[in-house]
């Protein structure tokens, strides 16, 4: 998601939101990864892999930059090749990644995205304006004969709703022209994946990324354009019904919390995220979409410290990250969500502060490897709330294969006492009520079958 964006969201306030209602949670939720810093480089991929594995997530999403696999990409002139033959592809930056996420277990999420090569392009002016629907059919029928049957699922674009993936954003009359453009490429893909006989493989929609700006179209605005559907979610006459997965987001929130509401009624973060299900369900009711549409949130992380514009603490972070997994856990559409960075991106080494960390600092370890609380969090997630005179605990063991039990812990400034003992559901996750006290830190503390024991950070309420 781009920094641009993120300022955006971050001047714009907040309001609390409360936390949806618990008995209604998606009973298939899947935890994914992203950590493409480490993921591609040959010298770190493995021990991030065991790592990932390690900590119980069972999922990863790959991208795949469609200018970085096909042949001289920066020429205006299309090369002679067999567009739908995989042997005319370089795949070679995304082979040992898949393969070892396969081998450790793991569901692959696939997203094919731009920017792409330049003569696949209306123009061949750059990489990202009006990619050509035949050549990304062509280009998709190829990716399903590679990867079919070792890809869960696929994906179409990340982030169309930015202009650095996807132009023009806005025609010369500043009205959306990215979505239209997005849904021939939508159409486009299925065509390809059915012509690689993968017609039982519909990819997802969206990607989206949550908030618009004068550059960036807000995502529900997207999502009704791509569905040629206007304001009142009423369809364009002769526009054809897209028969997808899901839909796919990337709910980022602000340095203000998962709780913050964004005042554009067409942005969707985290804490408004029935926003986002009640335009699905609305466009399903147009007959525009399936009804039901599950949600995956395919990208996400809570920024911390050393950035100064968007950064929390390590702790804030941990705090954060766990309520956000809260809110997507308690959402029954949701069915993926997501960790984006294991190790921090690199920040740039000369330049004032507030521009040396252009990248992302949404990792469980700095960009020097060095461990954050987030890392310790990520096993055993404790999200508290608070709700007047009483606190709410929720939690989750990621490494749980069935029922188990968690002590649940209290410390007021000194060493930690037990509070109760909790049994979990049979996916690992858990609740209880305390009542509040002002100072408190709470933490769970989890023997696996194996003899291990791991505890949790202690968490605040908020």
């Amino acid at each position: 998601m781009p920094r641009s964006v993120l300022l955006c969201l971050a001047v714009l306030g907040a309001t609390c939101l409360a936390l949806p209602a618990a008995a209604a949670a998606s009973p298939r939720q899947t935890m994914s990864f992203e950590a493409p810093r480490d993921l591609r480089d040959p010298a770190t991929r493995d021990a991030a892999l065991d790592e990932i594995a390690g900590v119980g997530v069972h999922a990863l999403r790959v991208i795949l930059y469609w200018q970085d696999v096909a042949p001289q990409p920066q020429s205006r002139v299309k090369p002679a090749f067999d567009e739908t033959d995989p042997a005319a592809y370089d795949w070679g930056a995304y082979e040992a990644t898949i393969d070892g996420a396969r081998a450790r277990g793991m569901r692959i999420l696939l997203t094919v995205t731009g920017p792409v090569p330049r003569w696949a392009t209306n123009g061949a002016k750059d990489n990202v304006t009006r990619p050509s629907p035949n050549e990304f059919q062509k280009f998709m029928q190829a990716v399903g004969r590679h990867y079919g049957d070792r890809v869960d699922a696929f994906s179409i674009w990340n982030e169309p709703n930015q202009p650095q993936f996807l132009g023009p954003q806005f025609d010369a009359r500043h009205r959306p022209a990215s979505p239209r453009i997005y849904r021939g490429l939508v159409f486009a893909a299925q065509r390809g994946l059915q012509r690689a006989g993968l017609g039982d493989k519909p990819p997802l929609l969206g990607e989206t990324s949550p908030q618009g700006t004068g550059k960036v179209v807000a995502p529900l605005t997207f999502l009704r354009g791509t569905l040629c559907l206007d304001a009142r979610y009423h369809r364009a006459k002769g526009c054809g019904r897209l028969d997808v997965d899901g839909y796919a987001h990337h709910a980022y929130t602000t340095k203000v919390g998962p709780l913050f509401r964004p005042p554009s009624p067409n942005a969707v973060t985290i804490g408004v995220l029935p926003r986002l299900t009640h335009a699905l369900d609305r466009a399903a009711a147009a007959g525009a979409i399936p009804r039901r549409l599950p949600v995956y949130l395919t990208e996400f992380g809570i920024q911390s410290v050393p950035d100064p514009n968007f950064g929390v603490s390590f702790l804030r972070q941990a705090e954060y990250r766990a309520i956000a997994e809260r809110i997507a856990w308690d959402n029954p559409r949701v069915v993926w969500f997501s960790q984006y960075l294991l190790r921090d991106d690199l920040p740039r080494e000369d330049g004032p502060a507030a521009q040396r960390y252009s990248g992302f600092e949404s990792g469980l370890r700095t960009a020097a490897g060095r461990p954050k609380v987030a890392l310790e969090a990520f096993p055993l997630p404790l999200a508290a709330r608070r709700h007047g005179s009483r606190v709410s605990l929720w939690g989750l063991v990621r490494r749980a294969q069935g029922p188990t039990s968690v002590e649940v812990e209290y410390s007021s400034g000194g060493g930690y006492r037990r509070l109760t003992t909790v049994r979990t559901s049979a996916r690992g996750s858990w609740r209880q009520t305390t009542a509040f006290r002002a100072g408190r830190r709470y933490r769970v503390v989890w023997r696996a079958p194996d003899g291990t024991t791991q505890t949790s950070p202690g968490m605040r309420a908020y």
